[in-house]
């Protein structure tokens, strides 16, 4: 019998979790849950059980089922202590079912796709919390009285015929069933694939979890049942048992965190929520960031606080809101981490780890007041494979950065091995595809060098995703090559389409004469305004501009071949042109 420790005021439940191919040989199920020990994340998030059933006819509905487990399970837990359970979960299944509908669309096979069936409960306080799309089944039983809470989402053709109508990555966009349950001690909920309820009546359902007090028990009676009852299916069951609810209702309290006050102006030696200020490393019309120590581990961090301009703008407070999920999401060496907090806020503003080292815009000013030419392409290439890899887990995590900038990579230079790493660092612009929210483009404030590596389309208005990152990291790579821009400064004063229109790319090979020219080429179609013709993934980038792209030599040679061409032709013609001088002299020289 697995529980959750009990604590004054805490949550305590009972549950058993069975995943089992049972039926047939291999397990399309997958069934999971997370149920925090601490009290704080207990009081915020809740406990979450999934379920989840992959579709058959889907070659890949195991890999389906699993991702969306796995996937709720992480990044539920995830999410802003601020979201309700309600915006959390939708906002986690919209981004999980768009990476499904994506992956199934990337076959040419139709048949093969990420198709599963979803049902989770999220126990919080005195509610559970139901998210369901799909054939799978949540149950509730309370006082030897059985009832079903979810609606199974299938078209019935015939007597034994029927297909399924909805399911995680079949569409876009996800039509979810949501409903709340108010709890009371002795509650016991039930999750299901139909390889248990096909073949195990609601009465004997019942009867299980009336007689058996145990959820382990009850579950494995229930799966003996079904495998009795000559299941031919997977098979897997949650039982959970509300043993203890917590006496304060943290709704009302979740409501005054929603409503945290913006943090005053801090100053070093300020305490606030355990941690110390020990100096301000930037203030902007927008945020502010300090530089923090824990005073329980004495690490340091970096504190990150809203600006008091945006104290009545809603909008502003959900985007920065948005900005520590968005960052607790993403695992890479290559972008800062996110630090979850364990104490209660006094102030809205998140944690992050503290980066030391220099801003990429200044470092690169000084290799080149150093060296007076752009740094070697060695360690050009490292640093932006590093700054690739960044981006790279943005994309995994269905997120564009669209501001991605030398002024937003910190490069830390290791004394010991005397390498340079590169680690980008801010969220602030980050679009999360698959999140119900309409696209806003970047709102840049007016300092030097912003607008210089941002995908024009950005500025215009217009989303190119996981092109306008290409196209910021293609920038910074043709700077480092360069120690110039690919469009100039003018770019810096463009303000509609037309005057983009106006501006010529040029050629890296003519500012450095050592660029060679198929790497000039692979910069070139990364920094191109028409999508049509610019990369469509940094992988895609970063291989050609490591490795000659054959393509590219032979445009070249092509090229050569022509004004080779151009030039004999113009030789022939300048020679015959001649001729026919000279022979109109003869002949006037001949008449006279």
């Amino acid at each position: 019998m697995d529980t959750v420790p009990a604590h004054n005021k805490q949550l305590l439940l009972d549950y058993h979790v069975i995943s089992d191919a049972a039926g047939k040989v291999g397990n399309e199920d997958a069934a999971g849950m997370y149920c925090p020990s601490d009290a704080y994340m207990q009081t915020y998030k809740g406990a979450a059980f999934v379920i989840a059933d992959g579709v058959s006819s889907a070659e890949a509905g195991r890999d389906a089922s699993k991702t969306a487990v796995d996937a709720f399970l992480h990044d539920y837990f995830k999410t802003p202590d601020t979201w309700s359970v309600r915006h959390s979960a939708e906002q986690v299944l919209s981004t999980i079912n768009l990476r499904l509908y994506r992956h199934s669309h990337a076959f040419n096979n139709d048949s093969k796709g990420h198709l599963c069936t979803f049902s989770a409960v999220v126990i919080k306080s005195h509610s559970a919390h139901i998210f369901h799309v799909g054939d799978s089944r949540v149950y509730h039983w309370r006082n030897q009285q059985l009832d079903q809470l979810t609606t199974d989402h299938t078209v019935h053709i015939s007597k034994g015929r029927s297909f399924l109508a909805r399911a995680l990555g079949m569409d876009g966009n996800l039509q979810l069933d949501y409903q709340r349950l108010q709890l009371t001690l002795g509650d016991k909920l039930l999750l299901s694939t139909d390889g248990l309820h096909e073949f195990v009546s609601p009465t004997e359902i019942n009867h299980a979890l009336t007689t058996l007090s145990s959820s382990e028990e009850a579950a494995n009676s229930l799966k003996a049942k079904a495998l009795a009852a000559g299941c031919d299916d997977n098979l897997s069951v949650i039982v959970v048992h509300i043993q203890q609810l917590p006496n304060e209702d943290i709704d009302d309290y979740q409501e005054r965190l929603t409503k945290l006050p913006f943090p005053p102006a801090f100053a070093p030696g300020m305490k606030v929520d355990g941690y110390e200020v020990i100096k301000e490393i930037f203030a902007s019309s927008r945020s502010h960031m300090y530089l923090v120590k824990d005073l329980e581990t004495g690490v340091l961090a970096a504190m990150k606080a809203p600006s008091a301009n945006f104290e009545d703008d809603s909008s502003y407070i959900e985007r920065f809101i948005r900005e520590e999920w968005i960052g607790s999401r993403i695992h890479s060496p290559h972008v800062v981490g996110i630090i979850r907090q364990s104490r209660p806020r006094s102030f809205l503003y998140y944690v992050m780890d503290y980066v030391e080292g220099d801003s990429m815009d200044d470092w690169l000013e000084a290799q080149w007041l150093q060296t007076r030419q752009p740094i070697k392409p060695a360690l050009a290439l490292r640093l932006l494979d590093q700054i690739a890899a960044g981006l790279q887990a943005f994309h995994d995590c269905e997120a564009i950065h669209q501001d991605l900038k030398p002024g937003n990579v910190i490069i830390q230079h290791d004394k010991a091995s005397g390498k340079e790493t590169a680690i980008i660092v801010d969220f602030g612009s980050v679009f999360v595809s698959g999140v119900a929210e309409i696209f806003i483009p970047i709102e840049h404030e007016s300092v030097l060098g912003t607008a210089s590596y941002s995908d024009p389309l950005y500025l215009t208005g217009k989303n190119s995703a996981i092109q306008g990152d290409v196209y910021s990291l293609a920038t910074i790579a043709y700077e480092m090559f360069t120690g110039k821009l690919p469009y100039s400064d003018k770019i810096e004063n463009c303000k509609v389409p037309s005057d983009y229109d106006r501006l010529r790319y040029i050629s890296a090979a003519k500012v450095n004469p050592r660029v060679p020219v198929w790497l000039d080429r692979a910069l070139q179609k990364g920094v191109d305004f028409d999508l049509q013709h610019r990369y469509t993934t940094v992988a895609e980038f970063m291989k050609d501009l490591r490795h000659p792209n054959p393509d590219f030599l032979r445009d070249e040679v092509k090229q050569s071949s022509k004004n080779s061409s151009l030039l004999f032709w113009q030789l022939l013609s300048g020679f015959w042109f001649i001729t026919l001088l000279l022979v109109i002299y003869l002949f006037v020289l001949n008449r006279s």
